[in-house]
């Protein structure tokens, strides 16, 4: 039953994408290319023209990439740290070899855990949102697009990092933070594009 509801819930979200997709595609026709987002044209397939999209993808990704390479050898640092300091406790207390690794390694799930969670809060999303804000400006888009693209880039990056995780663990949070970093800020675009074609109607009517 629980796999069902995923499976609706994820139907669901890639549905309301596909509709937010066509409604800011039908958007930026209306308002005409001047008045659409900028930073949007650069799509993934740009990536792979072998000249300078490519190149600014590899920057790009790899400057995320690093960052939350960063964090993941930080948890682990964490995690092992803690792990060794519980395992010398625990043996100093008389418990057997069996019972002090156990509790070893919820010390250091534990810790982990909350060093995650904190590093979470700092790096890799912080650092995505605020490279897709410049990157909009930089193409000539304006502050509200750079917010709407930096706010869907940071919101991508913690949620879909965070659900690979608790699959995949720190390959699934590299993974998931690329790909929420991508897909939370094509949707923040296409937030902007409705937003401009909502306020071109108003005008018009």
């Amino acid at each position: 039953m629980n796999l069902e509801k995923k499976r609706f819930q994820f139907l669901l979200f890639v549905l309301a994408v596909v509709v937010l997709s066509i409604t800011a595609e039908k958007c930026r026709y209306m308002v005409g290319e001047s008045a659409s987002s900028k930073s949007g044209k650069f799509t993934l397939f740009d990536c792979f023209d072998w000249s300078t999209g490519s190149l600014a993808c590899t920057l790009k990704e790899g400057v995320k990439l690093y960052t939350n390479n960063i964090r993941a050898d930080h948890v682990e640092l964490v995690r092992h740290n803690s792990f060794k300091n519980a395992l010398v406790d625990a043996a100093s207390q008389g418990m057997s070899g069996k019972e002090a690794k156990k509790r070893a390694q919820e010390e250091g799930a534990r810790a982990a855990k909350i060093a995650a969670r904190n590093a979470n809060r700092i790096l890799g999303p912080i650092i995505s949102s605020g490279w897709d804000f410049f990157e909009a400006i930089y193409y000539g888009g304006t502050m509200t697009e750079g917010f709407l693209r930096g706010g869907g880039t940071l919101v991508g990056t913690y949620a879909v990092a965070f659900l690979g995780e608790r699959r995949f663990g720190r390959f699934g949070y590299l993974i998931g933070s690329l790909l929420g970093s991508w897909l939370g800020g094509r949707i923040g675009l296409m937030l902007y594009d409705i937003v401009n074609g909502v306020h071109y109607l108003i005008q018009f009517t």
